[in-house]
C-alpha cells in the first residue's frame, strides 16, 4: 500500500460524509437527532457491522 492510497481513501470519506448535509441538511439533522437518542450498544453494533461490511467489500475489490 502506498501512502497516497490511504490519503485518497480518507479524501473520499470526507467527500461522501459531506454529501448528505450538503444535499439534504434538514434530513441529515433529523437523522443525527435520532442517532443521538439511540442506546450506545445499538450504535456500537451498527459501527461493527459497518466496519465488517467495509472490510469485506475492500477485500472483494482488492482480490478481484
Amino acid at each position: 500500500m502506498v501512502w497516497s492510497d490511504l490519503f485518497a481513501a480518507l479524501a473520499l470519506v470526507l467527500v461522501i460524509e459531506g454529501l448528505l448535509p450538503a444535499l439534504n441538511p434538514q434530513g441529515w439533522r433529523e437523522t443525527m437527532v435520532r442517532l443521538a437518542g439511540m442506546e450506545s450498544d445499538t450504535l456500537r453494533k451498527m459501527g461493527v457491522v459497518s466496519m465488517v461490511a467495509g472490510a469485506a467489500l475492500l477485500y472483494l475489490i482488492r482480490v478481484s
